[in-house]
């Protein structure tokens, strides 16, 4: 079972992240401050760390540099609110392995560390029952194959390479298969509103994904635009 560190001075992060990740199957201990933080980090043996930026006394900043400098090579995914004076270089240069601004779903943080578990060589979590699981859970439409509790996508026998969000669109259609779905509907289920530019975000993702899925994405044949409507995923014509 995979030891998680979650590092967070606000009680309701610390109990969402929790539930979720125990819900996966993770072991979750969490630490409110830095030099808390720091000692089990040191002395824990954790295979994943989440790391908030404005801790009290030490912050996240300081905690992954002097981790890094004791030769703890935890990966680490640093937390930021929006308008924290967060440099994205100078975290990652300090060990950092990536960062997600608040807020954020828990779904699209677990398939972050799921990515960074593949860079870093380290296997994904598996339960003793996860292949029947897998195979239960997956979403098929022709023949791409969703497969929610690893976070990936496949074509045929192909994995296809999907950003988080560009994932979590594309299983929000599958499971809304051959519905039409507008665009503020999505904006809702997987921006929940905290994107402020406009609903031009979901057709941008759209674009991405038929590129990913299609044979000619200027010719869909699985994302179908609805006109003066929104978006259905829908089965080809053979």
């Amino acid at each position: 079972m995979k030891r998680v560190l979650i590092v967070d001075d606000e009680q309701s992060i610390i109990t969402l992240l929790t539930f979720n990740l125990e819900k996966q199957g993770y072991k979750v201990d969490a630490a409110m401050d830095g030099k808390s933080a720091f000692q089990m980090a040191l002395n824990g043996n954790y295979d994943f760390i989440i790391l908030d930026l404005m801790l009290p006394g030490k912050n996240g900043m300081d905690v992954c540099r002097d981790l890094r400098k004791e030769r703890v090579e935890t990966p680490i995914l640093m937390l930021t609110a929006k308008d924290d004076e967060f440099d994205k270089v100078i975290g990652l240069e300090l060990g950092a392995d990536d960062y997600m601004t608040k807020p954020f779903s828990p779904r699209e943080l677990i398939a972050r560390m799921n990515a960074v578990f593949r860079r870093s060589g380290i296997d994904e979590l598996k339960n003793d029952n996860d292949d029947d699981e897998y195979e239960n859970s997956v979403v098929k439409v022709g023949e791409i194959s969703i497969f929610p509790n690893k976070y990936e996508v496949y074509k045929g026998d192909q994995l296809i390479d999907l950003t988080p969000k560009e994932f979590e669109l594309l299983h929000f259609l599958a499971e809304q298969k051959n519905r039409i779905i507008n665009r503020a509907q999505l904006l809702n289920a997987i921006w929940n509103y905290d994107y402020i530019g406009g609903t031009r975000i979901v057709d941008v993702h759209i674009s991405h994904l038929r590129e990913k899925l299609e044979e000619d994405s200027k010719d869909p044949k699985y994302i179908q635009t609805i006109r003066g409507f929104g978006y259905s995923l829908k089965e080809p014509e053979k």
